[in-house]
């Protein structure tokens, strides 16, 4: 059996999506791309005319042969073939609407608990953000709490986006959020001051906590600031099982945050912000520590970024750092990454300014997120990686540019959303839907 998708298009994804009915049992399948533009994931450099074999949910090979006999095969027609996206900031599946509170389970203000608040248990995988992000290529994330009423947010978690699980959770590494910067400041009593006593306390504690649970007194002691399921989080963070996400742009914090691995050497770091990362960007190199950034936060918007810069990103890889790179405003969708990520194909192209490699900027949003957040074998599209596997109409960072296909771990997924739908269902132009004239009159 061969599919030509330049030929059919879209809508052989969507018969072949109803045909399987992406329900919760289905299946990894074993197929073949053909005549694949392929960006692996890796950086490496682009490969033309590349066959991709895919069996039961993993890539198999990688080459330039003929399709296994007997085996489906899609004949991509030349088209770009990338890993799914990887968002490294995000907040699918537990915020429906910002600004409706009950929809809204990125932070709890109120909680006597902070750090030990995990947001698997509230994510929710019917919600209408999932299929909106998966359509523009999105095929994991590592979706992040945010801090409340203290500087601790709780346990992010790497999820998948494929349709119909019941638990988006998959194998990474989870990771604490902490904020610092002028928001933590603020959170903390008015100062960096107060910021970093209340977070050298904290983990001073945890680690009384770890050397001697029994005696803890389950934080109601006069001088204890954690609650006894906080303290237990936090050891987690010392002890390297959970990384440690800091939410922190000036260069000055970056270097104390940094400064904590000689007290605490187990401790896993993630920086994310890191708005004046290229003033350090040597200094994040030597230590191994990974951010992520956003390509357009390059403006001195607040005190804290006064030294940000479209080079940021550019100079910060150019040194040897890991960064992922994440969108701007809202995190609740993701629907631009891609874009995000070309922002800096076209910096590398302004005289005197840093940017990045196509390629590089395809990796930064897929294979670096993903081995940062330990989920293995995605973000890559090569022998033995999982098959998350995009199929695009153009260039995957051109804003024209759309998927036409997608799988997850094998699995083919809709491309339509609820948006999408909605759009169908009220369209004037379609046939007759059966629905009241006021919903189909002409415009």
């Amino acid at each position: 059996m061969s599919r030509n998708l330049a030929a059919k298009g879209a809508a052989v994804i969507m018969l072949a999506g109803a045909a399987l009915g992406f329900s919760a049992t289905a299946f990894a399948q074993s197929f073949t791309i053909t005549n694949a533009r392929l960006i692996d994931g890796t950086g490496g450099a682009e490969q033309a005319n590349v066959t991709i074999t895919v069996r039961d949910g993993r890539v198999a090979d990688v080459g330039t042969g003929a399709a296994p006999a007997g085996m489906e095969t899609i004949d991509a027609a030349g088209a770009y073939v990338t890993p799914g996206i990887v968002a490294a900031a995000s907040q699918l599946g537990i915020v429906e609407v910002n600004g409706v509170a009950p929809t809204n389970d990125v932070s709890a203000s109120r909680s006597p608990y902070s750090a030990s608040l995990d947001v698997a248990d509230a994510l929710n995988p019917a919600s209408a953000a999932i299929g909106v992000a998966r359509i523009e290529g999105v095929t994991r994330a590592a979706v992040q709490p945010g801090a409340g009423g203290d500087l601790f947010g709780g346990i992010g978690r790497p999820i998948t986006l494929a349709a119909d699980r019941a638990d988006m959770t998959v194998p990474g590494t989870a990771f604490q959020v902490i904020q610092l910067g002028e928001t933590g400041a603020a959170r903390a009593g008015g100062s960096r001051a107060a910021a970093f006593a209340r977070l050298d306390d904290a983990l001073a504690e945890a680690r009384a906590f770890s050397r001697n649970p029994d005696g803890y007194s389950f934080g109601r002691s006069e001088d204890s600031l954690l609650t006894r399921a906080d303290a237990e989080a936090l050891v987690e963070v010392l002890e390297g099982r959970t990384a440690a996400l800091f939410q922190v742009d000036r260069a000055s914090d970056i270097r104390r945050v940094l400064a904590l691995r000689s007290d605490y050497p187990q401790m896993k770091m993630i920086l994310v912000g890191v708005a004046e990362g290229w003033l350090v960007a040597d200094e994040l190199a030597q230590a191994g520590v990974p951010v992520i950034a956003v390509p357009m936060q390059n403006l001195p918007s607040r005190f804290e970024t006064l030294g940000a810069t479209q080079s940021n990103i550019g100079r910060m890889v150019a040194a040897g750092v890991k960064v992922a790179v994440a969108d701007v405003g809202s995190p609740s969708i993701s629907p631009q990454l891609p874009q995000q990520a070309g922002q800096l194909v076209a910096q590398a192209r302004i005289p005197g300014a840093t940017g990045l490699t196509h390629e590089q900027a395809i990796a930064a949003i897929t294979s670096v997120p993903a081995d940062m957040f330990g989920m293995r074998g995605a973000g890559r599209i090569t022998p033995g990686s999982l098959a998350d596997i995009v199929i695009w109409s153009g260039d995957p960072l051109e804003t024209a540019s759309a998927p036409t296909a997608i799988w997850i771990e094998g699995v083919e997924q809709p491309m339509d959303s609820r948006q999408s739908r909605l759009a169908d269902r009220y369209n004037p132009t379609k046939a007759p839907t059966g629905l009241p004239r006021q919903y189909s009159r002409s415009r």
